[in-house]
């Protein structure tokens, strides 16, 4: 199944009209003829089965033939991680994360980021690309870039966890994880978190945790954290 995304296709529509650029994509890229099926998501959770109607490459329309509501996750991940030094290895990260499961993505500027700038639409575009590809019909919400501080004074409904590199009393992640739990994890940037940033998160109740017993990239790390809670909601 090929899966395409527009968020302005909603419950209760019958028919659907695409723009100009992704009609090109269905007539020249694609080849579909009229009477072909497609699969539409808005990235809400709902699922829509299509029969292409007119197929032009300025203007593809198709009429609803179903739709149908996909279960969310009995929880909520929600992981902040501080922007990487190159773009690609964020990008790495948003598209794996997707496609292993993620609620929610906040870029946090800590004071050891070296990158305190993120290209909010290219990363939307990351997201959905990896929904697409891994037939998923919820869309991880990007947050904006937040300074470390504002973002531990936020009050959320989930477990707080903080991998960080410094040698104190920690816990492995995945023996604090319990299933279908909301979960919260930061992480930090290539230099890690200050001390002053790790006694701030503690202060606000964030569990200290480890990954493994080796250093891990920024990414990395993310993606082990993204990859332990799904593994202990299997």
């Amino acid at each position: 199944m090929q899966l395409f995304y527009n968020p302005n296709i909603s419950e209760g529509d019958t028919t659907f009209s695409f723009d100009k650029d992704e009609s090109r994509h269905i007539v020249k890229v694609l080849r579909k003829k009229v009477g072909d099926q497609l699969h539409i998501t808005n990235g809400s959770g709902w699922l829509f089965s299509a029969e292409l109607a007119l197929a032009d490459a300025k203007h593809c329309s198709v009429n609803i033939l179903s739709q149908n509501l996909q279960p969310k996750r009995p929880f909520n991940l929600h992981l902040a991680v501080a922007p990487t030094k190159m773009n690609d290895r964020y990008e790495w990260f948003l598209e794996k994360a997707t496609e292993i499961g993620i609620e929610e993505i906040t870029p946090i500027i800590c004071d050891n980021s070296e990158r305190k700038v993120v290209k909010l639409e290219r990363f939307e575009k990351i997201l959905q690309s990896a929904m697409k590809q891994s037939l998923q019909c919820y869309l991880p919400k990007l947050n904006a870039p937040i300074a470390f501080k504002d973002f531990v004074d936020t009050s959320f409904s989930a477990t707080k966890f903080i991998a960080h590199c410094e040698e104190t009393d920690k816990k492995s992640l995945k023996s604090q994880l319990k299933n279908n739990d909301n979960t919260l994890i930061l992480i930090g940037p290539e230099g890690d978190f200050s001390v002053k940033e790790i006694e701030m998160a503690l202060a606000a109740d964030f569990i200290p945790v480890t990954l493994g017993n080796t250093r891990l990239r920024t990414e990395t790390a993310a993606i082990a954290a993204c990859h332990s809670v799904a593994f202990v909601n299997e």
